[in-house]
């Protein structure tokens, strides 16, 4: 009867047996929905400056995460933070995507020099620290939204290069593949409608585990205020306005840090649980 049953079945089912992974992706999914639907959550705007009477107020049942220097609410700064973070995270991960699988689809089909140019392209990206890159090129073009996501995408590829390579490397010798070229297939075709959808569960994979690399990278730079301008609300930029009155007004630090690191680790595991369950070599049970 197991046997009938298709691989995305035992996928699943792999997956579903993830505990970690499962809670993961209801806890991102959670995230998710309160940044996009923040306005109708949030009690005022992430710039409004309608609790300066209360400024430095710690959390109560009226504001759940205090209220910050400037006197806004710290719950929605929070939220809203999280527009940015996951908007930075997944739209990095998606040019990081849109680069490494033709990389990787090409050095793994044709080899040789192509192979040997992709691999030090990636040695050359390996080496470079990606933080300290991003603060050459942050400092240069003022930071932003998009500066952060081209320096985000521009090291997020390698992963994703890596693992379509492989793919395609194991699939180019198989019998689907010497019958296209024996009915006189071009490469591209071949690489278009037969290698890249046989790899797409290392894409996915890839995608998910490049989102939250993204995301401590923007952190990082806005912690270092050269990420998004205020009064945008970042996680990392509201960490370094918190390290300020750490010492007593603790809130300040500790709601942008938990929120940053509970996410990234949700990201992270959802990435890790994907990967297992996608793995070929895994039988299904």
């Amino acid at each position: 009867m197991s046997q009938t049953r298709s691989p995305l079945y035992f996928a699943l089912r792999r997956f579903a047996d993830n505990k970690a992974a499962v809670v993961s992706g209801i806890i991102l999914g959670v995230i998710l929905l309160m940044a996009i639907f923040a306005p109708l959550i949030t009690p005022t705007g992430y710039a409004d400056q309608d609790y300066l009477t209360e400024a430095l107020s710690f959390p109560s049942s009226q504001h759940w995460m205090g209220i910050d220097d400037l006197g806004r609410d710290f719950f929605t700064r929070i939220v809203y933070g999280a527009r940015v973070s996951l908007s930075i995270g997944f739209s990095a991960a998606l040019f990081a995507v849109l680069i490494g699988i033709p990389l990787g689809a090409i050095a793994g089909f044709y080899g040789g020099w192509a192979d040997w140019i992709v691999m030090r392209l990636i040695e050359l990206f390996s080496v470079v620290p990606p933080l300290l890159a991003a603060m050459l090129l942050g400092a240069l073009t003022n930071g932003g939204f998009f500066t952060i996501v081209l320096i985000a995408s521009l090291f997020g590829w390698v992963q994703v290069c890596l693992l379509v390579r492989a793919q395609v490397k194991a699939f180019r010798e198989k019998e689907f593949v010497r019958a296209a070229q024996a009915l006189g297939a071009s490469p591209g075709y071949i690489i278009r409608r037969h290698l890249i959808p046989n790899s797409i569960s290392p894409i996915i994979v890839g995608f998910v585990l490049a989102i939250p690399l993204a995301m401590m990278l923007e952190a990082s730079l806005s912690f270092l205020g050269i990420g998004v301008p205020p009064p945008v609300p970042s996680w990392g930029q509201m960490i370094n306005v918190g390290m300020d009155f750490m010492y007593f007004y603790w809130h300040l630090a500790v709601f942008p840090t938990l929120a940053l690191a509970v996410t990234v680790l949700a990201t992270t595991l959802l990435g890790d649980g994907l990967r297992d369950a996608l793995d070929p070599t895994l039988k299904g049970r």
